[in-house]
């Protein structure tokens, strides 16, 4: 029985844990090649070593997003490695719960510089290889932050809210030439990402507001992205897929 992903090649990047992970796995399980790209050398390559090791076809990259030269060698691993790329997932952030007058301006642009131009950065390397592929896909992974609100995470609201648009236009800029853009939209997902960064307390506040009781799983967001990047989804592009247990809804 075929699978959604044979004969893809995708990259994808932030893939050392969490919901990067899961993508690996779960794109690697449907059939696809994958290319893991991550920083945190430690983390990712065993992860790339797991999914090879369960007979599925991985490689790992270690580029700085933030770096359009390091993109761009990310890239001619995978078509050294797969001969090709016909997908791309955005999932690299760095997350800051710091307010507008408690972030100082290093970590503004840090943030900003992986959050936004790293996607920028990604798109704009893939898309010369994408454009070669038939069924051609982005997702770029956003954060129900870049459609409303809330005090603190001055930093990381800004740069989700450019993702968001930043996937429209691009979105619109290659509807007829056969690459689709559409980004998800996490909610509070239950990884490290987040207990890491943001107080017990405040995790316990905002699960609170969530309509289903519970945070998410990361491979929950892996499966929204799976059918963006699938040929099921092959008239769906520039849209963007919440994934937040209802509490975006009242």
């Amino acid at each position: 029985m075929a699978k959604r992903m044979d004969g893809k090649v995708v990259l994808i990047t932030g893939a050392a844990r969490g919901i990067g992970e899961a993508h690996a796995r779960l794109f690697a399980a449907e059939g696809a090649s994958v290319v893991l790209a991550d920083v945190k050398r430690n983390l990712g390559a065993p992860v790339a070593k797991s999914i090879e090791d369960q007979g599925g076809r991985a490689v790992y990259v270690d580029p700085d997003v933030a770096s359009s030269d390091q993109w761009d060698s990310a890239i001619k691993t995978a078509l050294s490695k797969f001969g090709k790329l016909t997908t791309l997932v955005n999932n690299a952030a760095i997350y800051s719960d710091k307010g507008l007058e408690s972030t100082p301006p290093d970590l503004w642009s840090k943030i900003l510089s992986t959050n936004l131009d790293g996607q920028w950065f990604g798109m704009r390397a893939a898309m010369p290889e994408l454009l070669k592929n038939k069924g051609a896909a982005i997702v770029n992974v956003c954060s129900l932050f870049g459609n409303i609100g809330v005090p603190g995470s001055t930093a990381y609201q800004a740069s989700k809210g450019g993702v968001r648009l930043l996937t429209k236009s691009v979105a619109m800029e290659y509807a007829k030439r056969g690459v689709r853009v559409n980004s998800v939209h996490p909610g509070s997902i239950n990884t490290e990402f987040a207990t890491g960064v943001v107080t017990d307390e405040k995790l316990k506040e905002m699960r609170t507001q969530i309509p289903m009781g519970r945070p998410g799983e990361s491979i929950e967001v892996a499966y929204g992205s799976l059918y963006l990047c699938s040929d099921e989804a092959s008239y769906i592009t520039g849209t963007e897929l919440i994934i937040d247990g209802g509490w975006s809804v009242p």
